[in-house]
């Protein structure tokens, strides 16, 4: 069981076409791995069709697809990216049952997708504030930290054997299991805004690791970055265990009030441990990629 990096800026999809009190296309916060310190775009904030475009949708389809290839094309020609930033668009929970989400959504998706981002990913939102209490740990587990990389190199790769997490195991399946891990771990370390030294690695009482939680940071939140549960040691609770800690540690490190955590909608072990830990289901988040 894991649950990889949170992912990055995105948009939120509401009402109708494009009127400010109900806006088509806004820009949303900063979930997670959006930083000062990135070289080049990891993500589209938003994109935006005034509401003078929106009785006829294909011409509105037409010019976001428009925007997005102009987009693409500066970012490829500035950045030398070899593949367009993801568009990350966020909804409710129930957005499946919400005809003016379902409207909102559908010249987007049709936009994207004429813009070469036709893969989606659908993630959970979660959400914890101070006010759904700590849960207590259960003394199950140790909680060491550990400064050398290496070490979570090493546990990041092997926690990719049989995970849920979507992104990661996909790129591992591209560059290899070791080099995603070595990618996970930079971008936790040098692109997120926690501090190193809140990382755990998690020991039982027979003296063996059996996984590891990184709490993190993003500019907005406090954020669950990483958890990890290597594949011998599943299916025993400890994702619970490791789950109380990183929220304890970000309430004790980082005065947190509310903590934000984003899990695949397939990855249903990991959505269950979050609700036994407190957090809320309170959206959810769709990534459009190029695959």
């Amino acid at each position: 069981m894991a649950t990889g990096p949170t992912s990055r800026t995105g948009s939120t999809a509401t009402g109708g076409p494009g009127s400010p009190r109900s806006p088509a296309a806004t820009s949303g916060p900063s979930p997670s791995g959006a930083s000062p310190k990135d070289s080049e775009p990891v993500s589209l904030d938003a994109f935006y069709v005034h509401e003078s475009f929106g009785v006829d949708e294909e011409e509105r389809v037409a010019l976001a697809a428009g925007l997005l290839h102009a987009a693409h094309a500066a970012f490829a020609g500035e950045f030398g990216l070899s593949e367009p930033p993801a568009c990350h668009v966020f909804v409710p929970g129930d957005w499946r049952e919400r005809a003016d989400v379902v409207s909102a959504l559908s010249w987007r998706r049709e936009a994207v997708t004429r813009a070469g981002l036709g893969t989606l990913l659908e993630r959970l939102r979660f959400e914890w504030t101070a006010a759904d209490g700590l849960a207590e740990p259960g003394g199950e587990l140790e909680f060491r930290a550990e400064s050398d990389d290496a070490v979570f190199v090493d546990l990041f790769s092997r926690v990719l054997s049989e995970s849920l997490d979507t992104t990661s195991t996909r790129e591992a399946a591209r560059v290899g299991s070791a080099e995603q891990a070595r990618q996970d771990v930079a971008h936790l370390r040098d692109l997120m805004v926690g501090d190193r030294s809140w990382w755990r690695v998690a020991v039982n009482r027979d003296g063996e690791t059996v996984g590891f939680g990184i709490p993190s940071a993003n500019l907005s939140f406090p954020v669950v970055g990483y958890l990890g549960v290597l594949p011998e040691y599943r299916g025993r609770g400890y994702v619970d265990a490791i789950l109380v800690e990183i929220t304890r540690i970000l309430v004790a490190e980082a005065d947190a009030t509310t903590i934000r955590a984003d899990t695949d909608l397939v990855n249903e072990p990991m959505a269950a441990a979050f609700l036994r830990a407190g957090y809320r289901n309170h959206a959810r988040r769709l990534v459009f990629s190029a695959g």
